[in-house]
């Protein structure tokens, strides 16, 4: 933490985890609506601010959702997906996809926009920095995708024909560490700088 106590941006990129337990503590309507803000304050192309968001607090539904949402995948999953190692726990009726939660954040692009996609993907960064600076957990949940895009998810949620459901993102208070997962050293393709005057950058061509 700096000096006014905040965390900064720099220690929330290399500490920020995926977090799969949550404790029961509630996340209050206003800090979800912080966290929206922060999200909307990401780049987009030709400034199109292509989001609108989803959230869920109801755990009876979340669970619902868990169900349906791991039924779908199971059935579409096609030969040959990387998603068929997690056959099992996908078939396990213990196994929560959205981990428990208390709310769930669906970060959706909206329509006739250009990168739209890309852009709710900036936003979602934005929120998942923006709770770990307040000490909240998050993790984003790939496996609800498909199904939050059938006409039948967005039916029961309220979500808009014509939006397109990109990030959905769990939100709560952790219950314990997360331990970070190690990374690779930065792969550069391509580096190419200016040849410095009277250097041996290169020959004339």
């Amino acid at each position: 933490m700096g000096a006014s106590g905040r965390m900064d941006l720099m220690e929330a990129i290399r500490q920020r985890r995926a977090v799969r337990e949550y404790s029961d503590a509630p996340v209050e309507r206003d800090t979800v609506m912080t966290l929206i803000r922060a999200a909307i304050q990401a780049p987009s192309a030709t400034n199109a601010q292509p989001w609108a968001f989803a959230v869920i607090q109801d755990r009876a539904l979340l669970q619902r959702c868990s169900d349906r949402a791991k039924a779908h995948l199971l059935r579409e999953l096609p030969p040959g997906s990387p998603l068929l190692q997690y056959r099992d726990s996908l078939a396990d009726p213990r196994f929560q996809i959205f981990h428990h939660a208390p709310t769930l954040i669906i970060i959706c692009a909206t329509p006739d926009t250009s990168q739209a996609a890309e852009d709710c993907c900036l936003a979602a960064q934005n929120l998942m920095l923006a709770a770990h600076a307040l000490g909240l957990g998050t993790c984003p949940i790939g496996f609800a995708r498909a199904w939050l895009n059938t006409p039948e998810a967005k039916g029961e949620l309220g979500i808009p024909a014509e939006c397109a459901p990109v990030f959905p993102v769990t939100l709560g208070h952790p219950s314990g560490s997360t331990p970070p997962h190690p990374r690779r050293e930065p792969e550069i393709v391509c580096w190419r700088e200016l040849a410095a005057a009277g250097g041996k950058g290169g020959k004339a061509g």
